[in-house]
């Protein structure tokens, strides 16, 4: 395997984890939302502030590691992205220092006026939607090159259904991955009332998660064929694991049994179509333009990259352990007895 595989199964590590935890995250901020606005704060506010206080900060590292890390090995993606992304990622980057500035307000005031919340949840939902548009653009069709340099299609990518289904689907799922973690976490803390809600919330979102994911497959077709067809053909196998890992954790939800391995089998879920999605899309991280194989920084400088990133997931992943393992599942601070 070389260096810019290596460096690319890292970097999707990375992206990948900061889905899963910033779609905790994202998702939590809707539900507090939803609490304000149904007037059951009382029930759900207390389990998912005990979930947000510790990590909150940490989601983002990952976010930052795979975009230093991208342009780091493919120097052509500064060059393609940068300008086609400036107005989407300034987008999505605003609403994160939104976010972030509105969560001392809801997350420590004792009284949070409803449109601090509302700040909090929906920009939550945008985020992902507005670092949708990276994935959207990479499947090729919307960035043209000439004579002035790269140009956005605007038009094409607002009307493409493909564009639009990656935009549902990411707010689902972060919908559908929040609901699945926390209706662990407040089982855990013996919080039924809330228990009962959010696991209300992931049952709701299991039929939409399975159709929006079949509709932006279908219209991966239309708008990459190449990529579709290596999908169905080379790794039909792990979008086929994908739907029995969701099978398997909406009957443990459904049943209420063994709810942590119910969560494991979520992650799975995604981690299966997540990877089947990047390996069936390579060598291209940009159809057509940039091709990892030959867009790679020279040998040396890839070599270490490929070691300083992987000490980097080497040292996150115990440390995020550590946090899990010392503060977010401690059985006295998930009950909220200790602070």
């Amino acid at each position: 395997m070389d260096y810019q595989h290596i460096g690319i199964l890292v970097l999707w590590t990375f992206l990948f984890g900061y889905i899963i935890l910033g779609a905790i995250d994202f998702g939590a901020g809707f539900f507090i939302l939803y609490a304000k606005l149904t007037h059951q704060e009382n029930d759900l506010r207390d389990v998912i502030k005990r979930y947000l206080n510790p990590v909150w900060e940490v989601t983002n590292v990952f976010l930052v590691f795979f975009f230093v890390g991208i342009v780091g090995f493919f120097p052509d993606t500064a060059y393609y992205f940068g300008t086609t992304l400036l107005i989407p990622v300034s987008i999505a980057l605003l609403l994160l220092t939104i976010r972030g500035s509105f969560y001392a307000f809801e997350t420590y005031g004792k009284d949070s006026k409803l449109a601090w919340v509302a700040l909090y949840g929906i920009s939550g939902l945008l985020i992902p939607a507005s670092f949708s548009t990276v994935l959207t653009i990479s499947e090729g069709g919307f960035i043209h090159e000439t004579k002035k340099g790269i140009a956005l299609d605007w038009l094409e990518l607002l009307m493409s259904p493909f564009s639009w289904s990656v935009v549902f689907l990411c707010i689902i799922s972060v919908l559908f991955i929040s609901a699945a973690f926390l209706t662990v976490y407040a089982k855990r803390a013996n919080d039924m009332k809330a228990y009962g809600i959010l696991r209300k919330w992931y049952l709701i979102w299991a039929l939409p998660m399975l159709v929006i994911c079949q509709f932006t497959f279908l219209s991966l077709r239309q708008q990459n064929a190449l990529h579709f067809n290596t999908a169905v053909g080379d790794y039909w196998w792990l979008f086929g694991l994908s739907i029995v890992c969701f099978l398997i954790a909406l009957v443990l939800y459904y049943l209420e049994k063994s709810l942590d391995i119910a969560f494991i089998f979520v992650v799975l879920q995604f981690a299966t179509a997540f990877y089947g999605y990047g390996i069936s899309k390579l060598p291209y991280i940009l159809y057509p333009y940039v091709n990892m194989d030959k867009a790679v920084v020279n040998e040396t400088m890839a070599f270490y990259l490929v070691v300083a990133f992987i000490l980097g997931l080497l040292l996150l992943l115990p440390s995020l352990y550590l946090l899990m393992r010392l503060f977010i599942f401690d059985a006295d601070y998930v009950k909220g007895k200790k602070k």
